[in-house]
């Protein structure tokens, strides 16, 4: 096979890997926070009014993702869960960066 083509498809697969590490990273997040900081789970997970829904506790944690951004490790100083915050930020630009550069490819392919 062509050294262009594996490379081509190994930057394929890497997009694919970074991003489903993203959403692998808001999962471990919210399960170590569930667990070793209920309180603080608590405010995201219980909803001011109605029902409680997967949904809705998951908007919330993309909520608080995104606004505590560099203060969410800083204010649970759990190890933990500042090297998912770190690979949940990182990834989404790993995976693009893979995905550019396969684009990238495949035009000077052309």
């Amino acid at each position: 096979m062509n050294l262009v083509v594996m490379l081509y498809l190994l930057l394929l697969a890497g997009g694919i890997v970074w991003f489903v590490l993203y959403y692998l990273a808001q999962f471990r997040i919210a399960s170590l926070l569930r667990t070793h900081h209920p309180q603080q789970w608590r405010i995201i997970a219980d909803p001011e009014g109605g029902r409680p829904s997967a949904m809705r506790t998951w908007m919330r944690m993309q909520r608080v993702l995104r606004l505590t951004r560099p203060r969410l490790p800083e204010l649970l100083q759990d190890a933990a869960i500042t090297r998912w915050f770190r690979l949940w930020r990182l990834a989404p630009w790993l995976a693009w960066a893979c995905w550019f550069a396969a684009v990238f490819l495949q035009w000077k392919a052309r």
